[in-house]
């Protein structure tokens, strides 16, 4: 009975999990929120466990995420469950980065909120070009929810701890931190286009 019982449930997950991937292939943010709040510990313990560096592990799951929404498309139901597909992502993508010897970096690329919004710049045309890189953040920060917004805000402009956010906001930890990796995601994607002018 136990038995059946256990089965049961891994159907219903696996169920559920198909149905937020299809959702996410869709463009549905907030499915893909849910499904990284029911599976990130998951292939963050992976991840942790082949690169043996927190920080590193940290982006890596990140990445994994992004990964997902791009490809949530390719996933087919049909050949493994959903759990087995995203396993798959974060193992490759933690063996692609222990090979590139980058481990021990942590470190977050694309929107170094320092550089994009503090200006010392001594030229007119330094000027502009501040500006015109004020401009591409100021869209993608768009695309955020306000909740997202006020965690990186937080985070990145005012340097504050994901620790010290919780508090100071009076929510638990888990949702800073998917509220600041959600939107990240999503400041990447945006900014993609504008790399070259985001290029002091």
């Amino acid at each position: 009975m136990l038995l059946m019982s256990s089965e049961t449930a891994k159907a219903a997950k696996d169920q559920e999990w198909a149905h937020l991937i299809s959702l996410t292939a869709q463009g549905d943010q907030a499915a893909l929120a849910t499904f990284y709040d029911r599976t990130s510990p998951q292939v963050f313990g992976l991840v942790l466990k082949i690169l043996d560096n927190r920080e590193a592990a940290e982006e890596v799951t990140l990445d994994v995420y992004t990964q997902v929404w791009r490809q949530a498309h390719t996933y087919d139901e049909t050949r493994g469950a959903p759990g087995a597909w995203l396993m798959t992502l974060a193992r490759t993508r933690a063996i692609d980065r222990f090979r590139a010897g980058a481990a021990e970096h942590g470190r977050i690329e694309s929107l170094d909120a320092a550089e994009l919004f503090a200006s010392n710049d001594d030229t007119p045309e330094q000027d502009v070009e501040g500006q015109e890189r004020r401009r591409y953040v100021q869209q993608a920060l768009a695309v955020l929810t306000a909740e997202q917004r006020q965690a990186i805000a937080l985070a990145y402009f005012y340097g504050l701890s994901q620790s010290e956010i919780a508090e100071k906001l009076q929510l638990p930890l888990g949702t800073v931190k998917t509220r600041i990796r959600l939107g990240m995601m999503k400041l990447r994607e945006a900014l993609a286009p504008y790399e070259a002018g985001l290029t002091p």
